[in-house]
């Protein structure tokens, strides 16, 4: 008797999905997807609205990756206002080390949470432990003083993102052509030296390299485990610099296939030009994909394990990192890596190269320039604009139009979890027919693993569909008619 099992809703993810799994008869796996089964509707609310408040609108998508929606929405409204990069104007040094600056924190605190909170419980505990245990309770429980450092972490990268933006969460910095502040002496030394009970630093470095060893040690214990789950094929996707090498804020989007090889690249004001969205009926989520290569052979990975797959480098200003990524590189002997739980390895090398990003900003004087805005010429308006920066997920996109009055007649937004669509797929598709194939009867483990396969990718489907909210567990059992014969919650 054929059966479908379905997981719904998936936890530890931002927004709304599920997992369908298909068994035959035999309970081998025919099918499996992700489906997102909510939606919002941003690109349709923005529309109306005065083109200066898209980035401070547009941000509200998500909790979680705010900033990396106000620098897409503001490098859209700077191409909008003529003094874009795809008008050929420089922006002005102090502006843009603002802007990454907090880009460079919001990805550090992003990958900490998603790092220590959703995917460190799994390592220490195991996918087969109760999941009143594997969460941030059980880790407070067992290691006490790594949840310390962790929180002390988190705040640090908060604070950093409130000096430059003026709040925790949704605040605004950025404006067209510029920012509206710098940062001041004052504030630079209190992130550097740790003042009012901040970390100092080092201490950041020292607590995001303490991160990365807990991956090599887990790696070092289960070997077998990590290599082996999931190993998902795809294109990889990252913005690179005039060298090839990974650039958080700006620079062209290269797509690279399994042995690094360049597929496609590309000025991202071209987006449009190279790839198509697919739909399908059982999900809100596009699948985007290359043109030229059709939709199963040119979809593409983005995120930390396609950076530090597309990267070539990370350069001598920061050392630890570049070390951790050359050991990252010569495990798979200079190929790309596939293996989906090495994500996590990669999100922790971002981690410490954020963390060495940063620590080179705020020891750079330019961050306290009084030239902050670059004032567009008569005539320079465009109407047009594309912005696009690496997320801690990866790759987004914010493609906005404008009418002469001002007001937004559209907007498209791609996003780092819709990027993932054909991967995420492939990756439940894997573990399925790994932990599913065969069995008769569904344990948590096996429920669980799935949904570990998933928040590798750390999906926000907020900010994929603009959809929101918390997500227990429900895994039902139907039989080939359609009836329900077992269902299990958590």
């Amino acid at each position: 008797m054929s059966r479908k099992l379905v997981i719904d809703p998936v936890t530890r993810i931002e927004g709304h999905g599920k997992v369908t799994v298909h068994l035959d008869d035999d309970n081998r796996v025919t099918d499996a997807k992700l489906h997102v089964v909510e939606f919002r509707g941003f690109e349709r609310f923005i529309q109306g609205h005065p083109y200066w408040e898209a980035p401070m609108l547009l941000q509200r998508i998500c909790g979680i990756c705010f900033v990396s929606h106000h620098l897409a929405g503001a490098k859209a409204l700077d191409d909008i206002t003529g003094v874009g990069y795809s008008t050929g104007v420089e922006m002005l040094p102090t502006a843009e080390k603002v802007r990454r600056l907090g880009h460079y924190a919001q990805q550090l605190q992003s990958h900490v949470t998603a790092y220590f909170y959703l995917i460190v419980p799994e390592m220490l505990f195991g996918m087969d432990a109760p999941p009143e245990q594997r969460n941030v309770l059980g880790l407070v429980e067992a290691n006490p003083e790594l949840v310390k450092r962790v929180v002390a972490l988190r705040k640090w990268g908060q604070e950093v993102i409130r000096s430059v933006f003026g709040k925790r969460m949704h605040g605004i910095s950025s404006v067209p052509g510029g920012v509206n502040k710098n940062l001041s002496a004052a504030e630079r030394d209190r992130l550097l030296n740790g003042e009012d009970g901040l970390l100092s630093m080092d201490q950041v470095i020292d607590y995001a390299r303490e991160g990365l060893q807990l991956f090599h040690d887990f790696h070092e214990q289960h070997r077998r485990q990590v290599d082996g789950f999931a190993e998902v094929p795809a294109l990889n996707m990252s913005l690179v610099d005039d060298n090839g090498n990974v650039d958080y804020y700006h620079g062209r989007m290269r797509i690279v296939d399994k042995n690094k090889e360049i597929v496609a690249e590309l000025d991202y004001h071209d987006y449009l030009d190279y790839f198509a969205e697919a739909t399908e009926e059982w999900s809100y989520m596009k699948f985007p994909y290359l043109k030229k290569l059709g939709r199963e052979a040119g979809s593409v990975r983005v995120g930390p394990l396609a950076r530090v797959n597309v990267t070539r480098s990370y350069g001598d200003s920061t050392p630890l990192a570049q070390a951790a990524l050359e050991r990252f590189h010569d495990y798979t002997d200079g190929r790309a890596n596939d293996m989906t739980l090495h994500t996590n390895w990669a999100r922790a090398i971002e981690i410490l190269h954020s963390a060495e990003l940063i620590k080179e900003l705020l020891n750079d004087p330019d961050l306290q320039g009084e030239q902050l805005i670059l004032t567009p010429s008569e005539n320079a308006w465009t109407g047009e604009g594309v912005g696009v920066v690496e997320a801690p997920r990866g790759t987004l996109l914010h493609h906005y139009h404008a009418d002469q009055e001002g007001a937004i007649t559209s907007a498209n937004l791609v996003v780092a979890t819709t990027q993932n669509n054909t991967v995420m797929n492939r990756t439940v598709r894997a573990v399925a027919e790994e932990h599913l194939g065969g069995q008769v009867e569904i344990t948590e483990g096996m429920m669980n693993a799935i949904e570990v396969g998933i928040r590798a990718y750390d999906p926000c489907l907020s900010c994929a569909t603009h959809a929101m909210g918390q997500m227990p567990l429900v895994v039902s059992v139907y039989d080939a008619g359609g009836e329900l014969v077992d269902e299990r919650t958590r």
